[in-house]
């Protein structure tokens, strides 16, 4: 039950990550009917940003990590923000109203120039980051048979971090969704963009909004966020986040109890079990086609 435990801790932050990046997915689908295949690549790109802030920072003296944190943080979400707004005006507002195969063709294309992009800029070797936050809590300890110290339950201080930031910008970003004017703008261009744009919505600042706030998420937090958010209902922010947590225990506990080189056989197969039984993933609408 201890080594069951740890595994259950380790697929809920993992879960968390992708759960970010989904409503990211979601967001942009529920409103413009695309799946934004660069996506994955925004999330690239926060990280490569977040790196090379905390080396400037450090180069700078700076040594308060929890300020670093911070700045790396808001740095990261800015300048993805801004790559979002930036994709979604070159390569998806000239073919909003294009045959549907364009705008799909153009994310792919997108999504390899971000790639090659950034393996010009930065190159494609790993770039390994020393650990920034150590340290974290014991749990609980189990005994052996012979009643030598057993496997210990430990609970890292990166993984509460992650966590509590999950909460946190979920609970935000739902409060932004329901409850203030973009929101609404949101909710009304996902019914009916012609509708909206009568009733005074600017329905292009809306999308372009929505693109910022999916690439910002990334840049917190990929094909494996995809598959959470249709498994967890496309166009459902609840859902993508349920979905992410679902794939993260998966990948996780599959890993521990069997072959880590097929977690992701696993995972996919589990998607396809629920699309079976539910098309629309686990919290997702019927879509109604408007006539």
């Amino acid at each position: 039950m201890d080594y069951f435990a740890q595994q259950l801790i380790n697929g809920l932050v993992l879960g968390s990550i992708y759960g970010l990046i989904a409503i990211g997915y979601t967001m942009v689908y529920g409103i413009v009917g695309m799946i934004n295949f660069a996506h994955g690549d925004i999330f690239m790109i926060g990280g490569f940003i977040a790196l090379i802030t905390f080396l400037i920072l450090v180069s700078f003296g700076l040594t308060a990590i929890p300020l670093i944190l911070l700045v790396v943080l808001l740095v990261s979400m800015a300048i993805t923000a801004l790559y979002g707004w930036t994709v979604e005006r070159i390569a998806y507002r000239p073919l909003r109203h294009s045959f549907r195969l364009a705008p799909m063709l153009s994310a792919i294309g997108m999504s390899f120039v971000l790639t090659n992009f950034s393996q010009v800029a930065q190159g494609a070797r790993v770039k390994p980051v020393p650990p920034i936050i150590t340290g974290g809590y014991a749990l609980h300890e189990g005994v052996g048979p012979d009643g030598a110290p057993g496997f210990v339950v430990q609970l890292s201080n990166i993984q509460i971090i992650v966590v509590i930031t999950t909460i946190v910008l979920l609970a935000l970003f739902t409060w932004l969704v329901s409850s203030t004017r973009l929101g609404r703008d949101m909710r009304a261009c996902e019914q009916d963009q012609t509708m909206a744009s009568l009733l005074g919505v600017d329905v292009d600042r809306t999308i372009s909004m929505t693109f910022v706030i999916g690439a910002a998420l990334a840049a917190v937090a990929g094909i494996k966020a995809f598959t959470a958010a249709v498994l967890g209902g496309i166009g459902s922010l609840p859902g993508a986040m349920l979905g992410g947590l679902l794939i993260g225990l998966i990948e996780t506990l599959w890993s521990a109890y069997f072959s880590v080189e097929y977690k992701d056989v696993a995972a996919f197969s589990i998607l396809i079990v629920v699309l079976i039984f539910l098309p629309t993933g686990l919290l997702g609408r019927p879509e109604v086609e408007k006539v």
